[in-house]
């Protein structure tokens, strides 16, 4: 079976950082883009940014320079480092992938930018 065991968000102070963890397993993890998405309160589920095959980064405009994605393909792990953030990254996030055709997400976890 997929699984996708995420840990770390928490509360931090604006301009503070975080970071988050996934471990996946039960699929071949380096044959697979690899997301992190988030939810804040009241809007839709948005990708914040994806991991693609070669290791190529894609990140949305508004993280763009502030967070940084990784992958450990040895290690089947997907890292979400996020600087300098701002109360609009308050959400929830979950890692995520689409393994033949169905999408598997991680359990949510919180992420508060708060002072």
């Amino acid at each position: 079976d997929v699984q996708l065991q995420a840990s770390g968000g928490g509360l931090v102070q604006p301009g503070g950082s975080l970071r988050r963890s996934c471990a996946a397993s039960g699929f071949t993890f380096s044959s697979y883009a690899m997301s992190w998405v988030r939810q804040a309160p009241g809007k839709q589920r948005e990708m914040v940014a994806i991991s693609t095959l070669g290791d190529f980064a894609n990140y949305a405009a508004s993280v763009k320079g502030r967070f940084t994605i990784s992958r450990d393909n040895d290690k089947n792990t997907l890292d979400l480092q996020m600087n300098d953030l701002k109360s609009e990254d308050t959400g929830i996030y979950y890692c995520m992938s689409t393994v033949e055709g169905t999408p598997y997400f991680g359990q949510g976890t919180q992420v508060t930018v708060s002072s």
